[in-house]
């Protein structure tokens, strides 16, 4: 038996035209996948006994239950979801506020082997298919009853890595979830033909970069990628973006002791986000057992935004949730911890 959840809407429409039905019952049964979250082929009632007959005993509906759930004192859940391969990922919901926001993976490891990421780790197992990203914003959004308002990409994996899947999936995110494009933010950690591609797609997602060094020497130290994407090229490609998007870009800046905090540091950080229309978040580092580095003080960290107040355009400092839970930024397994 073959997932229907496997086919984009212009697939099925395809699947059903070579069934000799209707092609307008894919769009029924794709609103009952992705707007209704129906676990059923029973569910659908629109369409026909015969037809639901003939889709039970030809297809099958998967869904992500979590194995193992873990709440923060802050309200943040991460859930650690079994695929159907027996791989494992883990997806966040962080209340705050009015905002819902789940924190999405993208692949089952990953593979920019970054120096302070858990995920980095473990490597890439392997790229997600759109429908396992999907799901995980509809599975969190059931689970919880609440409803999601926001999805960031910042989860396991590189998403520009997938990025065909990627896109598949922010469409179903966006269309038939039901989530705003300007609610949706995609992460890299600067995959420059990635940006490229990224901009010259029609919607209006959010784009954030991982920069955590503004000099370039440094962030080849703690991020292997940037030995092939220079900052240079990322904001090449930044110009390009913004040539097409008119979107301001964030810069996620992960702040650790004594390593990336000086005011060298913040100049030049600066001086890059002035660049371009764009914001810095600056997340201070949570510790992952086994790295040399150092989460910062809080000193540390208000200290490194004075430096930046007066040189660049908007600076937030972003305390991450669900640190005791191992859910926060670079904590991500996909594993019981």
């Amino acid at each position: 038996m073959k997932n229907i959840k496997g086919y984009t809407l212009k697939e099925l429409r395809e699947l059903f035209t070579s069934m000799d039905e209707k092609s307008f019952r894919a769009d029924q049964i794709f609103r009952w996948l992705w707007v209704k979250g129906a676990e059923d082929f029973e569910k659908m009632t629109d369409i026909s006994k015969a037809l639901r007959e003939r889709l039970k005993n030809e297809f099958y509906i998967s869904s992500l239950e979590p194995a193992h759930v873990s709440t923060s004192r802050d309200g943040s859940i991460k859930y650690l979801f079994k695929l159907e391969d027996g791989e494992t990922i883990e997806s966040v919901f962080i209340p705050e506020g009015k905002r819902r926001t789940v924190c999405v993976s993208t692949q089952v490891g990953c593979g920019m082997g970054c120096k302070f990421c858990a995920t980095g780790k473990i490597g890439l197992i392997r790229n997600l298919s759109f429908y396992e990203i999907a799901d995980q914003v509809l599975s969190v959004q059931k689970i919880t009853g609440e409803r999601i308002t926001n999805v960031v990409l910042m989860g396991m994996g590189e998403p520009f890595a997938n990025l065909d899947e990627v896109l598949k999936a922010l469409r179903i995110i966006n269309k038939h979830i039901g989530i705003g494009a300007r609610k949706i933010t995609v992460s890299t950690a600067g995959i420059v033909p990635g940006i490229k591609r990224f901009a010259e797609t029609p919607f209006q997602y959010k784009l954030a970069i991982s920069l955590n060094a503004a000099i370039q020497e440094k962030r080849e130290k703690i991020m292997p990628v940037a030995k092939a994407y220079t900052i240079n090229d990322i904001m090449d490609a930044l110009d390009y973006y913004y040539s097409r998007k008119h979107l301001r870009v964030t810069f996620e800046y992960v702040l650790f002791k004594n390593f990336n905090d000086s005011e060298e540091d913040a100049e030049a950080l600066g001086a890059i986000a002035s660049r371009i229309p764009s914001k810095i978040n600056i997340i201070p580092y949570n510790q992952v057992e086994g790295f040399p580095y150092e989460s910062p003080d809080e000193d540390d960290v208000n200290r490194f935004a004075e430096y930046l107040y007066p040189i660049a355009p908007a600076v937030t400092i972003r305390w991450s949730r669900g640190r005791d839970v191992h859910a926060a930024c670079g904590q991500l397994r996909g594993m019981y911890t």
